[in-house]
């Protein structure tokens, strides 16, 4: 199974009076999504399905993508490790899925499935994380396959 995590591009900061849900993509980070998103574009397997949080930045990343995506709320900021490889069925399903989401569950998503000491990975805004298992000698293995930022596609 392919598993890509994409973190949110960059958002507006938090300021009083502004829902989290709610913020905004700035125009730096408008360019981020559309530059990964043509990337990731070029290289899905047919077929990927698109998830995303809720959260406005999220939807608004996914969007630069220019495919059909669904919102899921246990996406959304707060969501733990448990409920990311639940709704993306890991390691189980039979078409990659693309998660657009946040930090930190998509950096402890990481180092999870790859197995690093760590409780979690650092994941810039705007990047990609491109996992996929496999097995060797009879073992399942979650091994990274791509790592973009914004600045490298």
């Amino acid at each position: 199974m392919d598993l890509i995590l994409w973190r949110h591009a960059e958002a507006e900061d938090e300021r009083e009076g502004l829902d989290d849900a709610q913020r905004a993509l700035t125009p730096r980070g408008e360019k981020q999504a559309a530059r990964v998103g043509a990337w990731l574009d070029r290289h899905l397997p047919e077929g990927t399905r698109v998830l995303s949080s809720p959260a406005r930045r999220c939807e608004q990343t996914a969007l630069a993508l220019g495919r059909k995506y669904k919102t899921r709320a246990e996406l959304a900021p707060g969501a733990t490790v448990a409920s990311i490889l639940q709704a993306v069925q890991w390691p189980a399903s039979r078409h990659a899925v693309l998660v657009v989401g946040h930090q930190p569950v998509l950096g402890e998503v990481i180092a999870q499935l790859v197995g690093l000491q760590d409780s979690g990975c650092p994941v810039r805004k705007g990047a990609v994380w491109w996992l996929r298992t496999r097995e060797r000698d009879g073992d399942e293995q979650t091994v990274v396959w791509a790592v973009h930022s914004p600045e490298s596609v």
